[in-house]
C-alpha cells in the first residue's frame, strides 16, 4: 500500500472518530430532557435515541453531505497534500469536541468541524480555495461557507422563537387540565425524542459522510462527488456508538443548567428541536444540534417565566459557540505547521 492509500485510510478512521465523539458530545443534548423531565430512565433513553440515530443517517438523504463536502475546493491540489489538509482540519475539530465535552459545555461539532478545516486550508493552500459564497449569496444563492453560516446562526434564533411559540400554544391547550397530563406528556416524549435522534442523525452523521467523500475524492479514490452507501453505514455506526458512550456532563447542563425541566417543557423542547433540525436537514443547511437544543429551552424558558432561565448559563454557552470556530481552526492550524515541519508537505 502507497503512502496516499494510507494516509486515507488514516483519514477516514480519523473522520469516524470525529463522528463518534460528535455522537457522545452533540446526542447528549438529544437524551437530556428526558432524562431530566423523568420521562425515560437514562438507559431507555440511550437505547432509544441510539436506534432512531442509526436509522437518520440511512434515510435521512445526502443533501447535509453534499454542502460540507463542497465548500472547500481541493481539485488544483496534489493529492498528498490535499489529504493532509483536511486530516489536519479534523485534528482541530475533535481536539475541540474533546475539549468542551471534558468541561461539560456544549458547544457545537459544527462550528468546530468548519472552523478547523477552513483554518488548515487557509494556512495550506490559501483562501481561494475556501468556497465562501459571499457573492452568490447576494445573487440569492446560498452556497459554500455562507450557507453554512447562514444556518447556523439562523437555526438557534429559529429554535428559540419556535420554542417560545410551541410552549404557549401547547401551554394554552392544556390549561386547567389535571395534573395527571404529565403522564401523558412522558409517554409522549417516546415519539419525540426519537424524532429528535432521527433528524440529528440525518443532520450530524451526514457531516461526516462529506468529509470522507472529499477525502476519497481527493485521494482519486472517487471520480465525482458520490456517497458511497459503505461509508453512510460506517458514519451511521460511529455516531451510535458515540451515543451509547454517554456525555453525561452535557446532559447536566442542557437538562438542569438552563432551566428547570419538567415534562411539558421537554416535551416542547423534543419537537422544536426535531422540527428544526429535520427541515434543515431537507435543504441540506448543517445546523448545530446543541444550538437548537440549548435555544429552544431558553426560549420554552422565557416564554413561561423568564426570571426562571439561568441566563448566566445561556451567556457561558453563546460564549463557547462563538469561540468554537477560531479556537478549532487555530488547533488545525498548528497541527498543519508541525506535520509540515516534520514532512515538508510542500
Amino acid at each position: 500500500m502507497d503512502s496516499l492509500s494510507v494516509l486515507v485510510v488514516v483519514s477516514v478512521a480519523v473522520v469516524l472518530v470525529f463522528d463518534y465523539t460528535n455522537g457522545f458530545h452533540d446526542a447528549s443534548n438529544i437524551i437530556a430532557t428526558p432524562i431530566a423531565s423523568r420521562a425515560l430512565t437514562p438507559i431507555q433513553a440511550v437505547t432509544i435515541v441510539a436506534t432512531f440515530e442509526f436509522l437518520g443517517p440511512l434515510l435521512g438523504g445526502t443533501a447535509v453531505a453534499n454542502t460540507i463536502g463542497k465548500f472547500v475546493q481541493l481539485d488544483d491540489v496534489a493529492a498528498i497534500l490535499s489529504v493532509s489538509v483536511i486530516l489536519c482540519g479534523l485534528a482541530g475539530a475533535i481536539f475541540w469536541n474533546l475539549l468542551t465535552w471534558w468541561f461539560g459545555i456544549p458547544s457545537s461539532s459544527s462550528h468546530a468541524l468548519v472552523g478547523g478545516l477552513t483554518g488548515a486550508v487557509l494556512i495550506a493552500v490559501g483562501a481561494d480555495h475556501v468556497i465562501w459564497g459571499f457573492d452568490q449569496l447576494l445573487q440569492g444563492h446560498l452556497t459554500g461557507v455562507s450557507k453554512v453560516l447562514l444556518a447556523l446562526i439562523l437555526s438557534p434564533i429559529i429554535g428559540f422563537w419556535f420554542g417560545f411559540l410551541v410552549h404557549r400554544i401547547l401551554f394554552f391547550l392544556v390549561r386547567g387540565a389535571k395534573p395527571d397530563v404529565n403522564r401523558v406528556f412522558k409517554r409522549v416524549q417516546i415519539l419525540s425524542c426519537a424524532g429528535l435522534a432521527f433528524s440529528h442523525g440525518a443532520n450530524d452523521a451526514q457531516k461526516s459522510m462529506g468529509i470522507i467523500t472529499l477525502v476519497l475524492l481527493s485521494g482519486g479514490f472517487l471520480t465525482e462527488f458520490t456517497v458511497p452507501f459503505w461509508v453512510v453505514l460506517s458514519c451511521a455506526v460511529a455516531i451510535t456508538l458515540g451515543i451509547l458512550s454517554g456525555g453525561w456532563r452535557i446532559v447536566r447542563t442542557v437538562g438542569f443548567g438552563i432551566f428547570k425541566v419538567r415534562p411539558i417543557h421537554a416535551l416542547d423542547g423534543q419537537l422544536t428541536s426535531a422540527m428544526v433540525i429535520f427541515g434543515a436537514s431537507m435543504v441540506g443547511a448543517p445546523v448545530s444540534t446543541t444550538h437548537v437544543v440549548s435555544s429552544s429551552l431558553m426560549g420554552i424558558g422565557a416564554s413561561e417565566r423568564p426570571k426562571a432561565v439561568r441566563w448566566s448559563k445561556a451567556k457561558e454557552i453563546v460564549s463557547t459557540w462563538l469561540i468554537t470556530m477560531p479556537g478549532a481552526g487555530s488547533v488545525s492550524v498548528l497541527t498543519y505547521l508541525l506535520v509540515d515541519a516534520l514532512l515538508d508537505l510542500h
